[in-house]
This record gives C-alpha cells, structure tokens and sequence, in this order.
C-alpha cells in the first residue's frame, strides 16, 4: 500500500477519514490486521508513516470547545418543556411517587442504551442523521431522512409555544398581573365583569380569549392573531441568532440557555416550600399509589416520556455528538445526560406541587368563606338553628378544621334536606385530587394563577416565563442542528444560508399556529407528526445497529474508540430487550390511537369551558398525512437502494449487500493480494507498535488472535466481517 494513500491515517487521530473501497483496494501494501479499524460507516483507519495532506485539507469539522460545552448542550436539549409541565402531570395522574419507579426502569434498559447507541454512532461517524445511516445500512438511509422531516414539524409547532411565552414575559412587567382580575365589560351606565371570564377564571380568560383570541372550532380560521404573530417572529429570530454559526453560535448560547432554568428551579423551590400548603402538595405528590403499578397504561405513558425526554431519534443527539472527538468517552456522557435529565424532571416536579399545593389551600380558604356565608345566611333566615353551632365557631375567623366540624354536625342533624342547602365540604384532599392539567394548561393557566397570589408576583411571573423560553430555545436548537447538521453534511450547502432559509420558511409555514385556531394546529401536530414516526425510527436505528451490522462487531467498535469495552449490559439491551421493549410501544401507540377518537378540546365562548370535538374529515386527513409524510422515506430510500435505482448515498463508499450488511466486496483483489490482505503484513516485516485489538465475540467471551492466523476467513481488527463469517448472516 502506498504509504502516501488516503487510507493510511494515525489511529488515534481526531480527524475522520472517508475513502472510497476503490482507493482502498488500489493500495500495494496489505493492511496490518491488528491495527487496523472498520469504522460504523465502513472508514478504515489504519498506523501509516504519512497522510494525505489533500484529504486533511478538505473537510475541517467544528468542534466543541469543551466537554462542558458539549454536555450543556446535550442537556438542554434532552431538558426542555416537557420536564416541566408533561412529568409532573404523569406522576398525578398515574400514582404520584409510583411513578417513579416504572419510569427509571424503564430509563435504565431503554433510554440510556439507546441515547448510549445514538451518541455513539454520531461520534465515530462524525455525520448528521442522513450520513450515519447511509453508512451503517444504506437500504436503511431514509432513517436520517425521517428523523429531519419529523424534526421540521417539530420544530414548527414547538417554537410557537416559545412564541406564547415571549407574550407572556413581556406581559408579566406590570402590577397587577394583567390575568389578576377579570376585565370589566360596559352595559350602559352600568359596569359589570365580563360573563366569559366570571364563568371561568381570570387566568384562563387571559389564555384563551386576551392571548390566543381563539375560535370555537378547528373550521373557523379567524384569520392571523397579529399579537402571536409578531411573537413568532421574535422566536424564529432568536433560534436563527442561536444557531446560524452552528456550535460556534449555539454552544456560547447553551452556557446561558442550559443553566439558567435550573437557576429559576431552584429559586421556585425555595420560595414554595416557604408557602403555606406547599407542603401538602409535595406530600399528596409522593404518596404513592402502589396499585397504579400494575396498570399496563402506566407503563406505556412511563416508557413514551423516557423515549422523548431524552430525544431520541430527533437526530438532534446525533448531531451534537458528531462535533466530538473520536476518543470521547460518551459511555458516560450518556448515563450522565440521562441522570441529569431525571433529577431535573423530579426538581421540575417538586416545584409544580409546592405551587399547586400553596394553590390548593387559597383555593380552599376560598371556598370555607364562600360557604360560612351561606351557613351565616341560613341561620338569619332562620333556616338553621344557631344550636348546630359549636360555641367556639368564630365566623370572623372561621378555621378549616372549625368549618369542617361545622360541616359535620350540620350534615348529620339535616340529612334529609341536606342536599338543597348547598353546602361543600371544603376539604384540601379534593382541591389536590381535582384532574390533572399538563402542557398549556398547566403553564399558562394554573402555574399562572398561582404566581398572582405571590408577594411580587410580576417578578416571580417574568422569571417562570424567562425560564420556559430558554427551556424552549434549549430543545429548539437540538432540533436545528437535527435539520441542518445532516443537509449540510450530506448536500454541502452553506451553514448560514441554509439556517436563515429554513428559519424563515418556517416562519411563514409557522403562520397556520397563529391564526385564532392555531392552537387546535399545535395540538394536532404534538399528538400525529412525532410520536408514532420517531418510535418507529428508533426501532429501526437499534436494528439497523444491533441486527444488520452487528451488536458484536458495534461493541467492539466501542472497544477501539472508547479505550474499554463497555458493559455486557448494553450487548443485551441492544440485542434483545429494547428492540422488544420498543414494539410493544408501538403496538400500544397504534391501539392507543385506535380506541381513542381523533379530536380536540375545542374552547367553547358561550359556555366558557372547553367541550371536546371530533376533527372533521380534512382534519382527520392531515393527521394521517403528517404520520406518512413522516415515515415516507423508510420505504422509498429501502426500494430505491433494493433495486440500485439511486447509490448507497454513503459518500461514495463502495458496498455489496448480503441479506442486508454491508461487507467489503473483494472480488477484485487477486489471490496473492486478498491473502496478504487478509493475513496483513510478512513475517519479516517488523510488527506494529500499536497496541493488539482483542475482537469481541460477545458478552464474557475470547477472541484469542491465533484463531485469526489459524482461520483466513475469520474476523480481524476491530470487528470487521468477512461475508463468510456468521455476523455477517444476521
């Protein structure tokens, strides 16, 4: 071999190298077996005297400028809105502390093998979704292309709940809160508080009629909201800001973005265990509901919110770790990432029922006032007698507990005719057991009206929007770089304009969530365009790695890059239990789907409440068209490679298949040359000074290097497969 050749590269060189099989077969010298090494795209890397100071030149990748950076970075976008108000919604309403423990089962044999799988492939590929896949199974490439499509409408509807809440921030600098109170509407002479608000409550007034101006149904566009559209604006320029240089812009901003919500946490925290009731809340939170375990439906909400908490499968994951070092160690980046992501979800959790908590007794103060006033109307009436009346009942400063006793006696001395008299019992346990709210809901509305009961409350109300704009910006630069890492990788187009292209097409596609039924839109998008598409990607990513190209031949990959083997544990999570794990989702998914009628919680006007509504049919059309749009290139790019009607799209890299692995095609080579390929370098020839490579042939196994001179079709270097050998038949 040449000693010049593109092929020959230092092994632990941080640049990657991708050749074609023609350069590589072109080669005299016959490549040393021990250190040499198959990258998962197929790049060979081997010990030579020099290199190609062409193929050094022509492609410089960015790199992060720290491990801190790059983690920041993984964890804001793995942390993002869903932590917030998605987690604490599921530990209320599937057995507040028993929750938890599906849930971190379910993150130890599924979300971190699998983040453990994506960061690994992106940092030996050193590629975007679209290169990686191409590399690792060709027929399987429109992975990459899915992982962008569902990316894009991601992005699209996400960054309009950015949008709401830049509104809310710039809202939140006046005193009082402008949802403190419900507006007062003119009838003549007279002034009285709007009918749609007193039916509801000044929060929700606020959200949907001020903020939203929402219509009563999907059908009836409104035209454009021009407030949200100006706050779309604003959202899409501050995510073409961010991430128009790429790293270099993003990773300055994450230092900021990653942190400071944390900071935010923390202070809510604080200043809700200092509430009155927080407390009840927190302990109403992790009671735990122990029968709620045995419910299949805990398990599937538990193993959905794993699956997005973490990212997976947005190519976001990918993305970032491409920009690392070949010799990063993202075994523990990985667990780290996922540890970080569960605490943050906890903390976000802690915090929400402090809140809710301190929320649930104003709520319930409320109600024993509103009802001692009835009880002190009936005994002026004369309705009930002042001797149901304990004597230390002081109605000036009637208790809880005082009214509770009150309640009690009354209930039993009346209990014929005590239904009409209207009487609640005013018990905290109800106003904590009241349903769950998540998302918009829980952010927008009852975290909101919360914070109007705080000391300072513009202040408290800034800063919890502040936060969920960085939470926001932190998930939405993730999604970016899952769009425009593998389009410039794979197209070589130009970062910047590609950025402010798809940023500003996306503002104008963006419009359809801002007209006064683009909530509706946000909804349809968050339930059809991600959840089914990604899991089905995710599958088909742990195939493609653990079944196609080998969870032997990848974990010995990990063994040359890494410096270590990493634990058997992964072999079987890979192998065996996630790809299992993973189809019993879907499956769930689809029936989930199928029992449950499409539809809406359409905000009714008149009503002031929201009434569901089923989608009407080109609603009903869009959703299944987001769900095949999205899953579209699977079996397009599959065909298009079956039947050799487009290339392998593995940046020329050529490949033969044999039942779907990709192998070196050696049919060129002349007799003399595959031995001396196979066998590496002469006897006489002085042996390598890199370090021997042990292939790894499974978990507690051997691979004793005889075998290798004993057997000339057996694997060598770093697990790369002869078309004979059984690997190669998976």
């Amino acid at each position: 071999m040449p000693k010049n050749s593109k092929v020959t590269q230092r092994e632990h060189s941080n640049e990657h190298v991708t050749e074609s099989v023609a350069d590589l077969l072109a080669h005299e010298e016959p490549l040393d077996y021990k250190s040499s090494a198959l990258n998962v795209g197929g790049a060979v890397q081997q010990k030579g005297k020099e290199t190609d100071d062409t193929l050094e030149s022509a492609e410089e990748r960015p790199a992060w400028n720290s491990k801190l950076q790059y983690i920041l970075a993984q964890v804001g976008f793995s942390v993002g809105l869903g932590n917030v108000w998605r987690f604490p919604y599921l530990c209320q309403k599937n057995g507040g502390g028993a929750y938890l423990v599906p849930y971190f089962i379910l993150l130890i044999i599924i979300g971190i093998p699998l983040f453990f799988l994506e960061l690994a492939v992106g940092q030996r590929i050193r590629r975007g979704s679209i290169g990686v896949w191409n590399y690792v199974c060709p027929r399987l490439g429109g992975i990459g292309f899915s992982s962008l499509i569902v990316c894009a409408f991601v992005a699209l509807y996400y960054n309009v709940i950015i949008g709401w809440s830049i509104f809310y921030f710039f809202q939140s600098f006046q005193y009082p809160l402008p949802w403190n109170e419900c507006p007062l509407k003119r009838n003549g002479s007279h002034a009285i508080v709007e009918p749609e608000c007193e039916k509801s409550s000044a929060t929700t007034y606020f959200w949907y009629r001020q903020t939203l101006n929402i219509s009563s149904s999907i059908s009836d566009s409104g035209g454009l909201n021009w407030k949200m559209t100006v706050s779309l604006l604003a959202a899409w320029c501050i995510v073409c800001l961010a991430v128009i240089k790429g790293i270099q812009s993003s990773g300055k901003v994450m230092y900021f973005s990653s942190l400071f919500p944390y900071v935010v946490l923390i202070c809510f925290l604080v200043r809700g265990l200092l509430l009155r009731g927080a407390v009840d809340g927190i302990a109403h939170m992790f009671t735990p509901k122990l029968e709620k375990m045995l419910e299949p439906q805990v398990w599937r909400e538990a193993a959905t919110q794993v699956f997005f908490a973490l990212g997976l499968g947005f190519g976001g994951v990918i993305a970032f770790s491409s920009y690392n070092k070949q010799d990063n160690n993202c075994h523990f980046d990985a667990a780290l990432v996922a540890i970080i992501n569960f605490i943050t979800s906890v903390l976000a959790t802690l915090v929400v029922f402090a809140v809710l908590g301190f929320k649930a007794n104003i709520m319930n103060e409320k109600c024993v006032v509103e009802n001692a006033e009835k009880i002190l109307g009936y005994l002026n009436s004369n309705v009930l007698s002042h001797d149901l009346i304990p004597p230390h009942v002081n109605f000036s400063h009637l208790s809880s507990a005082d009214y509770a006793e009150m309640y009690g006696v009354i209930k039993t001395v009346r209990e014929d005719d005590f239904e009409q008299l209207g009487l609640d019992a005013c018990l905290l346990e109800d106003e904590l057991n009241k349903k769950a709210v998540q998302g918009t809901g829980l952010a927008f509305i009852a975290f909101t009206e919360a914070m109007t009961h705080f000391p300072g409350s513009p202040l408290w109300s800034a800063l919890f929007f502040f936060m969920l704009i960085n939470l926001g910006l932190g998930s939405m630069i993730g999604n970016m770089e899952g769009i425009t890492t593998p389009m410039v990788d794979t197209f070589k187009v130009r970062k910047e304009i590609f950025t402010v292209s798809c940023c500003l097409g996306a503002f104008f596609f963006g419009l359809i969530f801002v007209q006064r039924s683009g909530n509706y839109f946000v909804t349809m998008f968050d339930d059809y365009s991600a959840g089914l598409p990604l899991t089905i990607v995710v599958i088909l990513e742990n195939i493609s790695v653990a079944w196609i190209y080998g969870t032997k031949r990848f974990m010995q990959d990990l063994t040359d890059m890494l410096g270590f083997r990493p634990y058997s544990f992964y072999f079987y999570m890979w192998k065996y239990v996630s790809p299992i794990c993973l189809c019993v989702l879907v499956m769930a998914t689809i029936i989930e789907m199928a029992i449950s009628p499409p539809g809406y919680n359409a905000w009714i006007q008149e009503l002031a409440s929201e009434r569901f509504q089923g989608y009407p049919p080109w609603a009903l059309a869009m959703c299944f068209t987001l769900i095949a749009v999205a899953m579209l290139p699977l079996p397009i790019v599959f065909i298009a490679r079956q039947f050799n009607l487009v290339s392998d799209g593995s940046n020329k890299l050529s490949v033969s298949y044999k039942k779907g692995c990709m192998m070196k095609d050696m049919s060129n080579l002349e007799d003399n040359d595959e031995t001396r390929f196979i066998l590496s370098k002469n006897p006489s020839e002085a042996p390598s000074p890199m370090p021997t490579h042990r292939s790894y042939l499974g978990p507690g196994s051997t691979s004793p290097l005889e075998m290798t001179s004993a057997a000339p079709n057996s694997r060598y270097g770093t697990g790369y497969l002869m078309a004979t050998t059984p690997e190669s038949e998976l």
